[in-house]
């Protein structure tokens, strides 16, 4: 081999690594530039829920009963909701499952969006987003009793802080300097930690349908079953054109569009890291309630709405990949 053939080789080797080189800064940008999207997602779907308690509010205001707007949060998501089936065609249900969804449909729309209106009304919205979120601990206390799941120190550290922090939220009732325009009773906290309640029954459900339907298939089917479930309890009040477009906005951004922002981070996020950027909520939530409803806790509220998101973020660390599978939002 002449001296010019082996300068040939080294500089073809040099080119060949100068490429690689090239090529995998450019991949390791591309990874970022997705996880960046995946994160900027999941803060969209945060700060759509989080304007759901407020906006609930305005409804309120225009004489909108919070078991009316329930109503007519789950009815006008269905139509969303039942478009994004049938467009991806999955609209089918197993003839084992049809005992189940009414169940579902009840729990976890019925009640859940039902007790959430009722929190908002009775304790703010700042408060009803923050009670919603022990839901992670009622799912470690049900999973150990039903699917026989160990109860690790993390999950009984989170448990621990969870207890405290809703002592916290509620010595806030009793403050004199919790709310300037609204004062949390003892009702608000109990429809909170139902909301929570509820809301953790997601994960039971997820676990029996895991892999077998998308959520817009599901929720085809339990969304109109929860408002045939609140028909009953429901006082239909006039309604001015604000208060629809406040219906509206609740179905179509607060819950099907922040879905399916939160759907798409999934498919650019790990689901703990997804989980965790959606914790984003209740602080959005507290921030619109207070500058455009004046709402704000004392300073034990605080403390223990801190305490109950750093719960979430160590029951969120402990849980995995499990916790989205777990808890699918669609709050």
């Amino acid at each position: 081999m002449n001296q010019k053939t082996m300068e040939c080789q080294e500089n073809k080797s040099r080119f060949d690594s100068a490429i690689h080189m090239i090529m995998s800064c450019g991949n390791h940008d591309g990874k970022r530039s997705v996880k960046l999207k995946g994160y900027s997602y999941i803060v969209i779907a945060a700060c759509l829920w989080g304007i759901l308690g407020p906006i609930s509010r305005f409804a309120f205001e225009e004489g909108v009963s919070p078991l009316e707007v329930a109503f007519w949060r789950a009815l006008l998501a269905w139509g969303c909701f039942g478009i994004h089936a049938v467009l991806i065609r999955q609209v089918r249900i197993a003839r084992q499952d049809l005992a189940t969804i009414p169940i579902f449909g009840i729990t976890g729309v019925a009640m859940f969006y039902g007790f959430y209106q009722l929190a908002i009304q009775n304790g703010g919205a700042a408060m009803a987003s923050v009670l919603l979120y022990t839901a992670p601990a009622w799912v470690a206390v049900m999973a150990a009793f039903l699917f026989q799941e160990k109860m690790t120190w993390k999950k009984g550290t989170a448990l621990f802080l969870t207890l405290i922090g809703i002592v916290g939220v509620s010595l806030a009732a009793g403050d004199s300097q919790t709310q300037s325009n609204l004062t949390i009773s003892a009702s608000g906290i109990l429809f909170g930690l139902l909301s929570g309640f509820c809301y953790s029954l997601y994960y039971i459900f997820g676990k029996h349908f895991s892999g077998r339907y998308s959520a817009p298939n599901l929720f085809l089917y339990i969304l109109p079953i929860g408002a045939l479930a609140l028909f009953p309890f429901v006082s239909f009040a006039p309604k001015s054109g604000s208060a629809w477009i406040s219906l509206l906005t609740l179905a179509v951004v607060s819950t099907y569009a922040a879905y399916y922002f939160y759907y798409l981070g999934l498919q650019h996020l790990e689901a703990s890291r997804a989980s965790i950027t959606a914790t984003l909520e209740p602080v959005v939530a507290a921030m619109v309630a207070f500058f455009w409803w004046k709402e704000y806790f004392g300073w034990t509220g605080y403390a223990g709405s801190l305490l109950i998101l750093t719960a979430v973020i160590i029951m969120i660390a402990d849980t995995g990949e499990k916790t989205d599978t777990a808890l699918e939002r669609n709050t």
